[in-house]
């Protein structure tokens, strides 16, 4: 069950991270920042809810499993970073190339977990 909960958590935030991406590059195109009380904690606080539902289960699933790859550390910092990106998404100056590098690992981090836990 906990197994099933951890893959629906990572699929959210998975689909989370492609949103947060695309807005990051509809803001960066219109220049204009995104309003903070209608856009920007709406959507940071959705993901805040999943991610603190999502990274104790993850860790401990990572501590449980011992997935090739996949270490508590890497979990607690992909938490923390999409809360992040969550955030700088809505905001053009933002650096791109960081922004996109944290997209990235991320994106690796949950495909990763997604690719573990379709294999158990």
């Amino acid at each position: 069950m906990e197994k099933h909960k951890l893959k629906e958590l990572t699929e959210q935030l998975f689909k989370y991270n492609n949103e947060a991406h695309e807005t990051f590059l509809n803001h960066r195109e219109t220049g204009e920042k995104g309003d903070f009380f209608l856009e920007v904690k709406p959507f940071a606080d959705q993901i805040k809810i999943i991610c603190d539902e999502w990274e104790p289960l993850a860790v401990k699933w990572a501590l449980q499993e011992k997935p090739k790859n996949l270490h508590p550390m890497q979990i607690r910092n992909t938490a923390e970073n999409i809360q992040m990106v969550s955030i700088r998404a809505f905001f053009p100056e933002s650096s791109l190339k960081r922004f996109i590098s944290h997209i990235q690992s991320i994106d690796f981090i949950l495909r990763r977990m997604l690719e573990e836990l379709d294999r158990e």
